[in-house]
């Protein structure tokens, strides 16, 4: 790893990693991971070394005109640090590694552990059935008991293939650290990337998890044009906007109603934006 300045004294830090490719539909999750890169002005720590861990012809590197100088830019894990006005966030984001995923994994574990974070959160989204017209469906899981009640959360249950995300969160769970996952549902039909309205719901999520206020910047409004865009994209096609609307009917009749601690915290949620707008 090359190494920048040490990921020490930071204040009540949290970790959000989100990896493109497999766990990254639409790359909604690591949308999030550059959004609030872009909107605190996160600093870049460290960047993994890319030769042991990617197969470059499966993740190119890529010629980039930078202030009129070409640079070859490889692909890599960064991590990086926001400042909020509460608490730290330390970032992961890159391509979901190739090879050495235990090498991978325990290095980033070891990092990690300097950090001791107080919970590390994992973004993820899937493929499924989910209408576009509908709130974006997020499932979350934590890895104890205790931090499941805490956040109204499930303990994890699935069995099965698995990406890197499996692979760090059971790493972390060893190491002792707090984990929680979340993977928002992507349409199956609009996969293509991105996906406002899916990075938004996993970065409300995400507010709930941290407890804070998150910038949200123009992610409302692009999510209004996205879905906008597929409205328009549907309607001159009959067949496909017959398979939505079944779509809809069965994610109606299997939408719970809204309970007394859901309406509490999207009110409260709607208190801390006010409160860091005012501030």
């Amino acid at each position: 790893m090359s190494q920048g300045p040490k990921l020490t004294g930071l204040r009540n830090p949290a970790v959000i990693a989100a990896f493109s490719g497999w766990n990254d539909a639409a790359e909604s999750a690591s949308g999030v991971i550059d959004h609030l890169a872009d909107r605190y002005g996160a600093e870049v720590v460290f960047a993994i070394d890319p030769e042991d861990y990617y197969d470059f012809q499966v993740n190119r590197p890529a010629m980039k005109n930078v202030d009129g100088n070409r640079v070859l830019e490889w692909p890599t894990t960064e991590v990086l640090v926001a400042h909020l006005e509460e608490r730290d966030l330390v970032l992961i984001g890159g391509p979901e590694p190739n090879f050495r995923w235990q090498a991978y994994t325990a290095g980033l574990i070891s990092m990690l552990r300097s950090v001791r974070p107080e919970v590390v959160v994992l973004l993820g989204a899937m493929v499924t059935d989910a209408p576009h017209s509908r709130p974006v469906p997020v499932t979350g899981t934590a890895d104890s008991k205790a931090l499941a009640e805490d956040l109204g959360l499930k303990l994890p249950s699935y069995e099965g293939p698995t990406g890197i995300l499996g692979v760090l969160s059971s790493q972390c769970e060893h190491a002792k650290l707090p984990v929680v996952s979340l993977w928002a549902s992507v349409p199956h039909y609009v996969a293509d990337p991105p996906n406002p309205k899916a990075t938004l719901a996993l970065l409300a999520k995400l507010e709930d998890v941290l407890s804070v206020a998150l910038d949200s910047g123009d992610l409302a409004e692009a999510a209004t044009a996205w879905m906008a865009q597929v409205d328009e994209l549907i309607s001159d096609d009959p067949d496909i906007a017959s398979y939505i609307s079944a779509l809809e009917e069965r994610r109606d009749e299997t939408t719970p109603d809204p309970t007394g601690d859901s309406i509490a915290a999207e009110f409260e949620r709607y208190l801390r934006r006010r409160d860091r707008r005012r501030g």
